[in-house]
């Protein structure tokens, strides 16, 4: 073996093996991409998690990724989220005016919160984020809200 074939040899032993044989940077990146998020929990949400405040780690960078894996540990998802439009709407609300003030969002079907449950990042709505598709960093807060309701 000639000796910059020697050195090339070691060099690619030090790093794991051939530039072949290893995942592209990228690959490794988008694979290995991991958020850190402080989840707040209120009402019947803090109940089932049994705390209030917890830090949680997820592979990806949006909601929709940080949702999927919190409900896999927390089994929440029938508490928060509606399937559908009829799920996502109390049957005493007053009915919406024809021209209303702002700038009003609403989730698309599928991704929408039950009445009086919400989502929301570092103290906004959801809705106001991008919906499921926002993205979260490091640090970024979630609160899962689903408040005591008292009726008389």
């Amino acid at each position: 073996m000639e000796p910059n074939q020697a050195a090339t040899a070691a060099a690619e032993e030090r790093a794991g093996g051939t530039a072949a044989d290893r995942p592209s940077a990228s690959t490794t990146d988008r694979d290995a991409a991991t958020t850190t998020v402080t989840v707040r929990c209120t009402g019947h949400v803090r109940d089932a998690v049994g705390t209030h405040e917890l830090e949680f780690t997820f592979e990806g960078d949006r909601l929709r990724d940080f949702l999927e894996s919190f409900f896999e540990e927390y089994d929440l998802e029938d508490m928060l989220i509606a399937e559908t439009e009829a799920d996502a709407t109390h049957s005493g609300w007053a009915p919406v005016p024809d021209d209303l003030p702002g700038t009003w969002r609403k989730n698309p079907e599928g991704e929408q919160t039950r009445p009086y449950a919400r989502v929301c990042i570092n103290g906004r709505f959801n809705e106001h984020r991008g919906g499921f598709e926002a993205e979260l960093t490091d640090d970024d807060r979630v609160a899962l809200i689903y408040p005591f309701m008292f009726c008389c």
